[in-house]
């Protein structure tokens, strides 16, 4: 067998070997933050030095990685491709750790789930109740961020499996539809709807509003940005968060109008603390998907969770999935 690490590399090799990998990791935050300034701050680094370390990156390659000037910010399609090879490199790498700590008989791995905050599924509660049964010793963690974050991390292999909204899918990714949410309007005990239950949608015509960060045309509550144009809500929300509780908190606090599951707010307006609004009949429908990236070699435990989700999944009606009756 060649040691292809005594081996000199060739002149096309020794850029490989004379990389510093660390601006490889500092390109791909660029690409995903859409700019120097955001990925400085999503790495706690100065703006400078991340400028820095794109020219220092192209310069070892000897390509634009990224057109950037004064309003501009346009990857290359040597840039795309780095990018994509990339996320595949240290996807892999991420998980050497995780597959080692994994060759004991018991199933103890670490399964890592990113997830939407607004997740409620009594689907999902059994599963992993059953989960923590069969396999005390595996551990878990739930990581909640946006839906769009969830589907980076399940691609750039930083977890096992995603839960959240799906605006477009990835071709390289696998989803399961996990259940069917509707959106409603709710205002709290401060606004000066709260209570009357004779409004139409034109009544919230002017309102101010609270929503989360997916609440685009272009993103994944893009139902519900269709819904506040034809309801012509006031262009500027006043309050934005990824959290369904923070939301939750600035409707309830009178900030504004705002969305919220219909299933999960149910016990909120039955405690009083929010109210329905219009319309009642025909709200906006999300599906909440599973996420798995195919190409991620799995530990056991993070084998047997999608496993019994998927199982569960089937054998659950849709029916009883989708919550607009609830």
């Amino acid at each position: 067998m060649r040691d292809h690490l005594a081996t000199p590399p060739s002149p096309a090799g020794r850029m490989v070997w004379n990389l510093d990998w660390n601006l490889i990791r500092t390109f791909l935050v660029i690409v995903e933050r859409g700019g120097i300034t955001a990925a400085a701050n999503a790495l706690l680094l100065k703006q400078p030095s991340v400028s820095n370390a794109l020219r220092r990156l192209e310069g070892h390659l000897s390509k634009r990685l990224i057109l950037r000037g004064p309003g501009q910010f346009e990857v290359t399609p040597a840039g795309r491709l780095l990018y994509n090879e990339a996320i595949e490199i240290f996807g892999s790498i991420s998980r050497l750790g995780t597959l080692i700590r994994d060759m004991e008989e018991e199933v103890s791995g670490h399964v890592t789930l990113a997830m939407a905050s607004h997740v409620v599924s009594p689907v999902l509660d059994e599963v992993l109740s059953r989960f923590h049964q069969r396999h005390r010793f595996a551990t878990l963690a739930i990581d909640v961020m946006t839906s769009r974050d969830v589907i980076q991390t399940v691609r750039q292999r930083q977890a096992s499996l995603g839960i959240g909204l799906v605006h477009e899918k990835h071709p390289h990714l696998n989803y399961l539809r996990l259940f069917r949410e509707y959106f409603g309007f709710y205002c709290g005990p401060r606004h000066r709807l709260f209570g009357n239950d004779s409004l139409s949608l034109a009544d919230l015509r002017g309102e101010t509003f609270v929503s989360f960060k997916t609440d685009r045309l272009t993103d994944a509550l893009r139902p519900v940005a269709l819904l506040r144009a034809q309801a012509e809500l006031k262009d500027s929300i006043v309050g934005v968060s990824s959290s369904l509780e923070e939301v939750r908190r600035m409707i309830q606090a009178g900030l504004g109008i705002g969305p919220l599951p219909v299933h999960v707010a149910q016990r909120d307006v039955e405690a009083g603390l929010l109210w329905r609004l219009p319309p009642y009949d025909d709200p906006p429908a999300i599906d909440i998907h599973i996420v798995t990236n195919p190409g991620t070699r799995m530990n056991r435990a993070e084998a047997n969770l999608i496993e019994m989700l998927r199982e569960a999944v089937a054998r659950v009606p849709f029916a009883e999935r989708d919550y607009r009756q609830r």
